[in-house]
């Protein structure tokens, strides 16, 4: 399984990364970089291009001995002990920033963990999801996205729509502002249900069928016009990316913790954001629509 994995996340990562080269004609930086404590892996990000002010998709493939402190926080449910903290973590995460701000951000990641040899019950597991996170609420979008998501669910027993959309609200939320980063898509962890392979099939489908949710939307979105007041509230809303990424996201913790490559752990942030005391919408104005979804999440589809 560790090599099944690893092999799709490498695919995963050339095919969207061709496809970026395409869209933009540039070319990625990439670096293969080491973690002395075991692994490493290869980042590749974009930026100078004409539709994505930054991109990022990287993959890791890291090993080790987690700390007490660590390992209470990780999955499976089972009291760890000796060789228990040796763990092995593969996926692939990925952040893409439109330069227009009709065209969402998205992101994405699937991982596979494994803590020992990976043969005790609850030792194993799969996690990831896919994520929208729009500056200007187009429906159409948002149905679509989930839709896609939904799609992919329904083909596998281990996965379920519909309490993988309501994970995503839940953990995409940011307290101090009462509002999500977005408008959700599916997020799932600790997935161990089954077997390993029927686990991994699913985690396979969703990655493989990134392009196919978010690039449709992308262009349609990234040749609409725009103004300098909607360039300020993408940075706004770029900012509240950044607040949650740095303050809430697990994955970010367990990067910082495991003594991670900090620059690959950071890809997410945008590469400018803003944050001005005291900003407040128009009442009725489409930067309202858009926080009225964040607070409140929609059921996007049946």
């Amino acid at each position: 399984m560790r090599q099944q994995m690893i092999d799709m996340v490498y695919s995963v990562q050339d095919e969207i990364c061709e496809m970026i080269s395409i869209i933009d004609q540039i070319s990625c930086r990439e670096d293969i970089w080491e973690r002395e404590e075991g692994g490493g892996g290869r980042s590749r990000v974009f930026s100078g291009g004409k539709t994505f002010e930054k991109a990022g998709v990287n993959v890791s493939v890291v090993y080790g001995t987690l700390s007490p402190e660590a390992a209470k926080t990780m999955g499976g449910g089972q009291k760890l002990e000796g060789d228990d903290l040796d763990f092995f973590a593969t996926g692939i995460s990925l952040v893409l920033h439109p330069i227009n701000p009709m065209a969402p951000t998205v992101h994405a990641n699937y991982r596979y963990f494994e803590r020992g040899k990976g043969e005790k019950e609850g030792s194993w597991w799969f996690g990831g999801g896919a994520d929208l996170t729009p500056c200007y609420l187009f429906e159409e979008d948002c149905k679509y996205f989930h839709n896609s998501l939904k799609n992919i669910c329904d083909k596998h027993e281990v996965a379920d729509y519909k309490k993988f959309k309501q994970w995503c609200d839940d953990y995409f939320y940011i307290p101090h502002r009462d509002e999500r980063r977005g408008i959700g898509g599916i997020f799932f962890d600790d997935l161990h249900s089954g077997t390993k392979q029927k686990c991994f099939t699913f985690v396979e489908d969703c990655a493989k069928s990134f392009l196919n949710c978010y690039m449709p939307i992308l262009q349609k979105r990234s040749v609409m016009e725009f103004n300098e007041e909607n360039k300020r509230w993408q940075q706004i809303r770029r900012g509240r990316y950044v607040e949650f990424n740095l303050v809430y996201d697990r994955g970010t913790s367990f990067g910082l913790r495991t003594n991670g490559r900090i620059e690959s752990i950071l890809m997410s942030l945008p590469l400018t954001s803003r944050w001005e005391y005291c900003h407040e919408v128009e009442q009725d104005s489409d930067e309202e629509k858009l926080l009225d979804i964040l607070k409140i999440p929609r059921k996007w589809i049946d």
